[in-house]
């Protein structure tokens, strides 16, 4: 079968689609643009599986990659090529049509570099969100942030819903903002540090903190007085969530999670619901922060499916392959729990 017949076949398709776009002042526009490059990748797509072209795709793109180069100039390199097949095999012309409005070329090139289809749903949509740039977007990709995030050790159909309900009603819901996993590798702690060194440390580096706590969060208040029954109590740090529209007490743990942590930090909560709370807001939710990880202990309790947040911190970043194993834990002890309720 002649490759260069095949060729010339296909180019005159892609032909038709780049002076078409062309002549439209807004194929400068990064939408236009992202429009252009998805038609390239799925004309080029539905050719390679007609006539049994497939088998030898690699060939026909790169002589392609030639011919378009040599007639549009850069832009429709071998990889560039690849890149447009990609895309457009993971997403859909609707889909292709909203996503060009609001995120650009680069983002869609990193997202399809995912092949989890739930995982990359979930980094679209709150790259959408929170207008990550690609750099963004690269790097929570790269620090496991879907595996750290609470919605990943729930059902795939609890998943796709949230998904779905923040990408029509722009809704987050716990899940998706808290982590079972935080990564606090700035605050240069020294081996034997306690509470009162990782709370000043984290107050030092408050900027970096809210970043890695996630988009909406803002600072309140550090060792909050908690007067009950003329007994003070202090909570370590409190915050409050923009889009949640809820109060955030966090307290800080060194070791492992105790029972006796749920009673202290539901006692907060209870006070803060009584004397802060204001109207229109939600019920405060709580986050202890511990320095060991106990995820049995954790999931059995199901303190996840209630208001108060349990979370390991790391003050250096694990491997992919740690995280991964967590999951994978967490989603163990979930579907058992599933099973003892049916």
């Amino acid at each position: 079968m002649d490759i260069q017949i095949h060729s010339n076949l296909i180019l005159k398709g892609i032909q038709k689609l780049i002076d078409s776009s062309r002549q439209r002042a807004a194929i400068f526009l990064n939408s236009e643009s992202t429009l252009l490059y998805w038609r390239v990748g799925d004309y080029i797509n539905q050719q390679l599986l007609t006539e049994g072209r497939a088998e030898y795709g690699a060939k026909i793109i790169a002589t392609l990659s030639q011919q378009l180069t040599e007639m549009y100039g850069k832009g429709f390199t071998y990889t560039s090529l690849t890149r447009m097949c990609k895309v457009a095999k993971c997403f859909d012309a609707q889909k292709i049509a909203t996503l060009s409005q609001q995120l650009s070329w680069s983002h869609l090139i990193e997202l399809s570099a995912i092949d989890n289809e739930i995982k990359r749903e979930f980094f679209t949509q709150l790259c959408m969100l929170e207008q990550w740039n690609v750099r963004d977007l690269r790097g929570k990709a790269n620090t496991m942030l879907f595996e750290r995030t609470a919605i990943a050790s729930k059902p795939e159909k609890t998943i796709k819903e949230a998904l779905q309900t923040l990408a029509y009603d722009k809704t987050l819901t716990p899940e998706l903002i808290f982590k079972n996993s935080y990564v606090l590798n700035f605050l240069n702690l020294p081996n034997d540090y306690s509470e009162k060194e990782l709370e000043s440390a984290l107050i030092n580096n408050l900027q970096k903190f809210i970043m890695e706590l996630g988009n909406g969060f803002a600072f309140v208040e550090r060792q909050k007085r908690i007067p009950v029954d003329s007994v003070d109590y202090y909570l370590d740090l409190l915050f409050y969530h923009r889009k949640l529209k809820r109060l955030i007490a966090v307290d800080l743990k060194l070791g492992k999670f105790k029972v006796k942590y749920k009673a202290q930090m539901e006692l907060y909560l209870r006070w803060l619901q009584k004397n802060e709370m204001l109207e229109g807001e939600e019920k405060p939710l709580g986050l202890l922060l511990c320095s060991e990880g106990n995820t049995e202990h954790i999931e059995l309790l199901m303190l996840d499916n209630d208001e108060i947040r349990v979370a390991q911190y790391l003050t250096q970043l694990p491997s992919k392959a740690w995280f991964a194993e967590k999951l994978q834990r967490s989603l163990e002890i979930a579907k058992m729990n599933a099973k003892d309720k049916e």
